[in-house]
């Protein structure tokens, strides 16, 4: 940008507040590096082996600090989930894809707890196609691809009070857990808890363990076997043993209570709704709002943004967004881009929630 950066001179990294030196200078042209001993302002080249500097950076003499804006790049929004062929290529994945990210701010990687899904974010197709293809031909490592999973989630809307009772007799100590519990809608995310248990019927000492049983099974609905949210669980009664009942009896009469309740307090399938904001070009905004509409998206509204831009706000299902850069980018000709994040859960409309119970199934199956 200014001034003479010659070989073997130590520069001054702004952002990291460290020292660089500066070992070779090349001009890159194709495939070849011409070594230069200097770089002039307006020069493009390329220095080697810098420990402390990334993308973004500014380098310049400690004399005169400047700090240049950094560089906003396209955020990566076609994800795919990545699996390792074989045992050496997922010993091999983390690292190569750590020094990829590295080199590329249009990727993001996101290990999703949920799904146990390894989700590559990149901004198309063809940018995913290369890091795979970089991915084998220069770390060796080779995956299959899929779709990223969609995190639905499972409620009620009914309340039912159901019976779990667990008895096992096997030669020594037994086993014995009875209980009776309410299960019925809550406004939480997660499981609420309570206990009205009256005249000691259940003791207050296997309390925790009904609940811990709760929140296990709770992981899995009866529906897809999808986490189970805003279910309020309340133990009102219960039998026990003076000799046989023990923590883990209560524990699986809990989940046995579950397993027989929720599949009749009217469970649904709830789906994630993400916000979505759309940058193009005006001509093409009838043709983005349609499109949304096709996706059981609702439009929030529209807004100028410059001369020619329009941004288009809209609600949209997060299975319906799997496909979208790609096919916005198509219709925009390249000129569209976007960004989400998630806004929150809601019933998912029966005709959708059939599919993704009949597909949970058959993957159970196929488990097996």
């Amino acid at each position: 940008m200014s001034g003479v950066l010659t070989t073997d001179s130590t520069v001054h990294n702004t952002q990291k507040d460290k020292a660089e030196k500066v070992n070779q200078l090349f001009l890159i042209k194709g495939k070849n590096q011409i070594g230069v001993g200097k770089l002039f302002a307006g020069d493009i080249g390329a220095i080697v082996k810098l420990q402390n500097t990334e993308t973004n950076d500014t380098l310049c003499a400690k004399t005169r600090i400047v700090s240049f804006e950094p560089i906003e790049f396209v955020q990566p929004m076609l994800g795919v989930a990545l699996w390792p062929k074989t045992k050496l290529d997922e010993d091999k994945l983390s690292t190569s894809l750590q020094r990829l990210l590295e080199e590329d701010p249009t990727l993001r990687m996101e290990k999703n707890a949920e799904t146990h899904e390894l989700v590559l974010y990149g901004v198309g197709d063809q940018h995913i196609d290369v890091i795979i293809s970089k991915l084998k031909a220069k770390y060796k490592v080779e995956v299959d691809l899929t779709e990223p999973k969609v995190p639905y989630r499972e409620t009620i809307l009914g309340t039912v009070t159901a019976e779990g009772k667990h008895k096992k007799q096997s030669g020594g100590a037994g086993q014995f857990g009875h209980v009776f519990i309410t299960f019925e809608p809550s406004e939480s995310s997660e499981m609420v808890f309570e206990e009205k248990v009256f005249g000691g019927a259940v003791p207050k000492q296997y309390f925790p363990a009904v609940e811990a049983g709760l929140r296990e099974a709770m992981v899995r609905g009866v529906l897809a076997g999808y986490k189970v949210v805003g279910v309020k669980a309340t133990l009102i009664d219960g039998k026990y043993h003076e000799v046989d009942s023990k923590e883990i009896a209560f524990k699986q009469a809990a989940k046995l209570a579950y397993r027989s309740g929720m599949p009749q307090a009217k469970p649904v399938l709830l789906e994630p709704i993400v916000k979505v904001a759309v940058t193009v070009p005006e001509e093409y905004t009838g043709t983005v709002i349609g499109d949304l509409n096709k996706r059981r998206g609702i439009i929030l509204g529209m807004e100028m943004i410059s001369d020619n831009e329009q941004l288009v706000s809209a609600e949209v299902p997060m299975t319906e967004m799997m496909r979208y850069p790609t096919e916005l980018r198509s219709f925009t000709q390249g000129r569209g881009s976007f960004v989400q994040e998630f806004d929150r859960y809601e019933v998912a409309p029966p005709p959708i929630a059939q599919k993704v119970i009949e597909s949970a199934v058959k993957q159970a199956e196929e488990d097996e």
